[in-house]
């Protein structure tokens, strides 16, 4: 199952998100999103879990939790849409 975990603090990483889901149950991944031009954290990030019994118990725990003065929105991602490509800024 892939979770969306929104609302994390910016310094968030991603061996620091695999260890907190870790704690549910195994986790096949963990990625924080980024901006592609500056490097920083958009505050959120994905986890993939391959048992969704797991994953399922460890959206019940996390989400609402305080995290480093953040509350985390934690739930099953909804799959990506596609949207039109936009024009380049110059």
């Amino acid at each position: 199952m892939n979770i969306y975990v929104g609302n994390v603090k910016y310094e968030m990483t991603e061996s620091l998100l695999k260890e907190m889901f870790s704690a549910y149950g195994e986790v096949a991944s963990a990625r924080i999103i980024t901006d592609k031009e500056t490097g920083r954290s958009k505050g959120f990030g994905f986890v993939e879990m391959p048992n969704d019994s797991e994953a399922l118990a460890a959206i019940e725990a996390t989400n609402e939790k305080e995290i480093g003065g953040r509350t985390l929105k934690v739930n099953e991602a909804r799959p990506r849409e596609e949207r039109p490509r936009r024009a380049p800024r110059y």
